[in-house]
């Protein structure tokens, strides 16, 4: 039986110069291009990024995940002397460790890199009051490591890590990243990310305080964004595909806020990918809106009924990601990809430090 084009893994490529992959951020955070997809109009306008003021519906909220990213890539040393990268892919506020002979440990899930892989029980040593012991390998390099420390665990992360670039930023990561890879209104204490909800990347909190003058309402999820996200689709009927599963967070205030806005017929804006998932991930859980914590497994795809969303604001995504045919579900596979061969054409720059879509 043929696979119809929605469904089929194929219809969700296409072609990426690597010219087009932003390696660094705008000069500025509001100084990216923005593309305004109109499906009421099925229009296309580009303009800057400071113009989405203008483009947004009218007394929307806004909806944007306050997650934030952990230095989370750190380089050890094996028993040989050789080098070991460990990249965490546990959230840290899911961690409870427990305390033995002086030190804090607990297992988690990572990546482990080395030139030679490490053997089962290998001691990796980040410095002298931190260390994991490599437990069991799993699939596409993952490990399950048992992590040892003396201290904050947050602050050796800090101290010792690196922040996780995207695997196709080609470039160490440098003091700008340090900034330019958060949003400005994360929050410290929902730091576990091991990568930035990047459409949030473009607001200042000048830009924030506009909206908030022109009547638009902002509200705020956390979903700590797992390397997951980067991880490509691999069946060739999507319908196959097994997703990944974040933590989320959807606080009584936000789902409330949401509910008000509803009953007076005012859209709501997720502002990225993740605020979309967080929303939608919510209500299947839990059949309504309300407040909620805990895991989404939610993959969206075309056939997709939204029960919160109306509008996203979002990057350019990679080709055949869950990303791109998350937003197809919400726009038309067709009306995206049109939407991207028009940003290909004009030079607009693709991925996390790249420029933004609203599809309204």
């Amino acid at each position: 039986m043929e696979i119809p084009h929605d469904y089929l893994l194929e219809s969700y490529n296409y072609e990426l110069p690597e010219d087009c992959i932003a390696q660094s951020p705008a000069d500025r955070r509001d100084g990216s291009r923005l593309l305004v997809v109109d499906r009421a109009n099925d229009s296309l306008t580009p303009v800057p990024f400071t113009d989405l003021i203008d483009h947004l519906p009218e007394n929307a909220l806004l909806v944007a995940n306050n997650s934030r990213v952990i230095p989370a890539r750190i380089i050890g040393m094996k028993p040989t002397g050789g080098k070991c990268e460990f990249l965490l892919l546990t959230p840290l506020p899911l961690i409870e460790p427990i305390e033995r002979d002086g030190w804090m440990t607990v297992q988690v899930e990572g990546l482990l890199k080395a030139s030679k892989t490490p053997k089962p029980d290998a001691t990796i040593t980040f410095a002298d009051n931190f260390r994991l012991v490599a437990k069991e390998a799993g699939p596409f390099g993952r490990w399950q490591v048992e992590l040892q420390w003396q201290g904050d665990l947050t602050a050796l992360f800090q101290e010792h890590g690196h922040l996780p670039l995207p695997p196709y930023i080609k470039r160490p990561d440098s003091e700008e990243d340090k900034e330019r890879y958060q949003t400005t209104y994360s929050d410290t204490s929902k730091t576990g990310s091991v990568a930035a909800p990047t459409a949030g990347l473009h607001f200042t909190p000048e830009y924030r305080q506009m909206l908030k003058d022109k009547g638009f309402d902002w509200a705020e999820v956390t979903l700590y964004v797992g390397y997951g996200t980067f991880s490509p689709v691999r069946c060739p009927d999507i319908r196959d595909h097994e997703m990944h599963s974040e933590y989320i967070e959807v606080p009584d205030a936000t789902a409330q806020a949401i509910i008000k806005a509803k009953a007076e017929g005012r859209p709501i804006i997720a502002i990225g990918t993740t605020s979309a998932r967080s929303l939608e991930g919510m209500f299947r859980e839990c059949g309504e809106i309300t407040k909620y914590r805990g895991e989404t497994d939610i993959f969206i795809s075309p056939g997709y009924k939204f029960n919160v969303i109306d509008g996203i604001l979002t990057n350019f995504h990679l080709p055949e990601s869950s990303l791109i045919i998350m937003i197809s579900a919400l726009a038309g596979r067709n009306s995206v990809l049109s939407a991207y061969m028009y940003a290909l054409e004009n030079g607009f720059r693709f991925f996390s430090y790249g420029d933004a879509m609203l599809i309204k």
